[in-house]
């Protein structure tokens, strides 16, 4: 797919010059980004799927409770 954005000149020519220094091209950086963008807003998506499920969740702790020195134990 293709996409067009406008961005100020001075912009994109200091974002390729960044680009180049890590090797890469400006569009390469770009689609970098938006898969980051896209899989981060897919993992949110996740645990706000996976809290709901354990909101709802008919399982107890029976009087469990954290213990810190007892996690630290090695």
């Amino acid at each position: 797919m293709n996409i067009t954005l406008s961005v100020d000149k001075q912009v994109a020519q200091r974002a390729r010059d960044a680009a180049q220094k890590m090797g890469k091209s400006l569009n390469q950086i770009v689609r970098d980004y938006l898969e980051q963008l896209a899989g981060s807003a897919y993992r949110d998506q996740q645990w706000v799927q996976f809290e709901a499920r354990c909101l709802q969740s008919s399982a107890k702790l029976d009087g469990w409770q954290f213990d810190r020195n007892e996690a630290n134990e090695r």
